[in-house]
């Protein structure tokens, strides 16, 4: 999920200068990573505003990939609090989450608000009812019917899936390809901005593909995209299986809850819709807008939703 960066280099210049001389408002010094895909990103900007333009805090933002190391620089003392985490995308939550199992060493944030689905997909114009070789509703196990149809230059005999963007969000596609005895190769290409980018431009020429996406996500407002249905989570071993729909939440190290009691109650309070979300994605990746002006304009226009979030 690759965040197209869109602050500027004084901006960075001013957060960084910032975090290392130390912070001069009330609320103190918070640390937190920028999720590396843009829905996240939002997430996280909307409880960083609140933080530094309500309770006086700044917040120092970290740029590192998503996954574990955001857990272990929580359990080391390093980062403060994250936000937007999927329980499908996580290997951490039933050691460190008490909610799954785990000793309590990170500490659960309250939901986030985004309710997230995964899968592939491929283009509408490749199934039967628009005159394509794929049937209408196709399974997983239907892609081995099309192998050539979906060969790629960097996967010889084997047919070709666009997976997850970076090893660091765990999709394990290769596992589940493999274990679903599928003959495709999963290709990673690093950044959210390169996987949009590849599909778009295959898109517009009508060739073959599929892909790994999820929603809420702007592309299905630019694309017309079929879901291949996957084994159903929890019907067989993951990652053989598709994943659960993800109830989104934040987290963070325990020490925020006698540290920053305040500021760790207005995270578990803040909420916001995948519609909300969806209209910032769209003017930060379509319309190619800066996220933290994007958000500072949906948080003016929107009091009413967040102001509860502060505790009294």
């Amino acid at each position: 999920m690759n965040l197209k960066n869109k602050l500027t280099t004084s901006l960075l210049a001013t957060i960084f200068a910032v975090g290392f001389a130390g912070s001069a408002s009330a609320g103190g010094m918070l640390r937190a990573p920028v999720p590396d895909w843009t829905g996240g990103a939002v997430t996280c900007e909307v409880i960083h505003y609140v933080l530094e333009n309500e309770m006086g805090y700044k917040v120092k933002r970290i740029t590192m990939p998503s996954g574990p190391g955001v857990a272990e620089g929580e359990r080391a003392g390093d980062i403060d609090f994250h936000c937007e985490s999927w329980p499908s995308y996580s290997t951490t939550n039933d050691i460190y989450i008490k909610e799954w199992g785990g000793d309590g060493s990170i500490v659960k944030l309250g939901d986030a608000g985004p309710i997230g689905t995964s899968s592939y997909w491929i283009p509408s114009y490749l199934i039967e009812k628009n005159g394509g070789p794929i049937k209408n509703e196709p399974k997983l196990a239907d892609l081995n019917d099309h192998v050539d149809l979906f060969k790629g230059m960097d996967t010889g005999a084997m047919g070709r899936l666009l997976g997850c963007p970076t090893p660091a969000w765990e999709c394990r596609d290769q596992d589940r390809l493999d274990m679903n005895g599928i003959n495709f190769k999963a290709i990673e290409l690093g950044s959210e901005t390169a996987h949009w980018a590849e599909a778009q431009a295959a898109y517009k020429r009508k060739e073959p593909f599929v892909l790994y996406a999820w929603t809420p996500h702007w592309i299905f407002a630019v694309l017309d995209l079929v879901s291949v249905e996957l084994p159903a989570f929890g019907s067989v071993e993951w990652p053989a299986s598709g994943w659960d729909v993800d109830i989104t939440y934040n987290a963070g190290r325990p020490g925020m809850l006698t540290e920053h009691p305040e500021a760790s109650q207005m995270i578990m309070n803040a909420s916001i819709t995948n519609v909300q979300q969806a209209g910032m994605i769209k003017a930060i990746d379509i319309d190619g807008r800066d996220i933290q002006e994007v958000v500072a304009e949906w948080m003016e226009a929107n009091r009413d939703v967040w102001s509860s979030w502060v505790p009294d």
